[in-house]
């Protein structure tokens, strides 16, 4: 293995000068057969990472001070800085700052590797400071001249190193078997990938440094590398906490933002129902009230007139008024009927009117056992467009027979009026609403929701259809 001439040896010097920990704590006599170019990309490297790892430093800072979740952070910037710095000591004034940049740099590393896994002990604390003190007085006193202690002291600081890298690692596996999880599964071989590389890195450079000198310079630039890409990605791993925290404070933020909309749109709900259930209150009450003035008062007057009426007309349209002054007063109390009782009401009335003008009424009931309710409103309703259709037939059909129908179908209530008569005239040009109250008759079916449809024609009668929903 051949040596390096005078001025290449001086060149290695220099460009070994220039990394940090080990070259910078010991410093060979001579320099063996290495080649200048892999010295020159090694420093080359380590000239990118520092700048690199400053700048990391910077980003990490400005994070740490702003989350106060992330204070632990400030040990991995001191981290950062103290290789930085050790770097750049290649003053041969600088020898008595370097040890002490590298006990900084040992110091915030193993803080910051523990304090990650929440684990903090007192009697570390106080032996990093104690070990501040002692590394470089102790250096300083063999007059800056590293040697053989300053080969101890780099053993010494990269096994506590080393070590606090492996007991971080322990308390991941040690959690991640407590309470499994997949992203702390994830954070553990991601820890691992990271950290076991460069224990290996820091434990081989020694190692090398023991056995074979050759291989140390040939080896040691390129393993030296490992701390600072470490540094680098834990930097890395800070800032990608950071902006996962922030993700999930801005979904924890729409979540929240989507639960208040959701609470407010179900308290205007609420109070929407309030409002309606209060106006329904006042609503009913007035009815009530109005329904029992019309009976005590417009009713009591209407009786007297039909008992002491000595015209026999007079007293027919008191009946008539009474009797349409008590359907009113039955729809505004708003009690449902059953429909059962309806049809009831309905075929007495509509057999006695028909009779009463010799026209044969036929009453068809539904098939089958009626049990459905109609409204208060409904029934009203339905009671006068039959009425109108009675009236209609007596009046002006000339009929001779009549059938009434009535079914349930498909959740509504259809009723049929059919009549024999002559049918509505021509002169009406088949505009069926214009006479007859058929225009009534519809716009009160079109309030219940339903529809009444009139089919007529000269000499076949006429077909009054009402169906209204249940």
């Amino acid at each position: 293995m051949n040596f390096l001439t005078a001025p290449e040896a001086a060149t290695a010097r220099r460009l070994l000068a220039r990394l940090p920990l080990a070259a910078a704590m010991i410093w060979p006599a001579a320099a063996h057969a290495q080649s200048q170019a892999s010295l020159y990309w090694a420093a080359t490297l380590n000239g990118w990472v520092a700048a690199m790892l400053a700048l990391m430093a910077t980003v990490v800072g400005l994070v740490s001070s702003l989350h106060h979740r992330e204070r632990a952070a400030n040990f991995l910037v001191g981290m950062m800085l103290s290789w930085v710095v050790l770097r750049a000591t290649t003053a041969p004034g600088a020898a008595g700052l370097r040890p002490l940049l590298m006990t900084l740099l040992v110091l915030c590393g193993v803080q910051y590797l523990l304090r990650q896994m929440n684990w903090k002990r007192g009697w570390i604390d106080h032996a990093l400071l104690i070990q501040c003190l002692i590394v470089p007085a102790s250096l300083l006193l063999t007059g800056g001249q590293v040697g053989v202690l300053g080969t101890v002291w780099h053993a010494v600081l990269s096994l506590e190193l080393v070590a606090a890298m492996g007991w971080a690692l322990w308390l991941r596996r040690l959690r991640l078997l407590a309470t499994p999880d997949e992203v702390q599964a994830r954070e553990f071989h991601l820890m691992a990938v990271l950290l076991l590389p460069t224990m290996f890195a820091l434990v081989a450079e020694m190692v090398l440094a023991g056995v074979s000198e050759s291989l140390w310079w040939a080896a040691s630039p390129w393993l030296l590398l490992m701390l600072p890409t470490l540094m680098l990605a834990l930097g890395l791993q800070v800032v990608n906490s950071v902006a996962h925290a922030r993700l999930e404070a801005e979904k924890r933020a729409a979540a929240i933002e989507q639960r208040m909309a959701e609470r407010i749109a179900e308290v205007e709900r609420s109070h929407s129902q309030l409002a309606e259930q209060k106006l329904e209150q006042v609503t009913e009450r007035e009815r009530k009230r109005i329904a029992a003035d019309l009976h005590d008062d417009l009713g009591a007057k209407l009786l007297t007139i039909v008992h002491t009426s000595e015209s026999d007309r007079i007293s027919t349209l008191a009946r008539e008024a009474l009797e349409e002054m008590r359907l009113s007063v039955r729809g505004l109390t708003g009690k449902p009927v059953h429909l059962i009782d309806a049809l009831g009401d309905w075929r007495a009335e509509v057999v006695s009117r028909l009779g009463q003008a010799n026209i044969l009424a036929e009453w068809k009931s539904p098939a089958e056992d009626v049990v459905h309710t109609l409204p208060a409103r409904a029934y009203v309703q339905t009671t006068r467009i039959l009425r109108e259709s009675v009236s209609n037939i007596i009046k002006h059909s000339g009929a001779t027979h009549a059938t009434i129908s009535s079914a349930v179908q498909d959740g509504d209530f259809i009723l049929t009026i059919q009549d024999n008569g002559q049918g509505i005239p021509t002169e009406l040009d088949g505009r069926l609403d214009r006479g007859h109250g058929m225009a009534s008759m519809k716009s009160r079916a079109k309030q219940m929701h339903g529809q009444c449809l009139v089919e007529s024609g000269p000499g076949w009668g006429t077909v009054i259809r009402l169906t209204i929903p249940l």
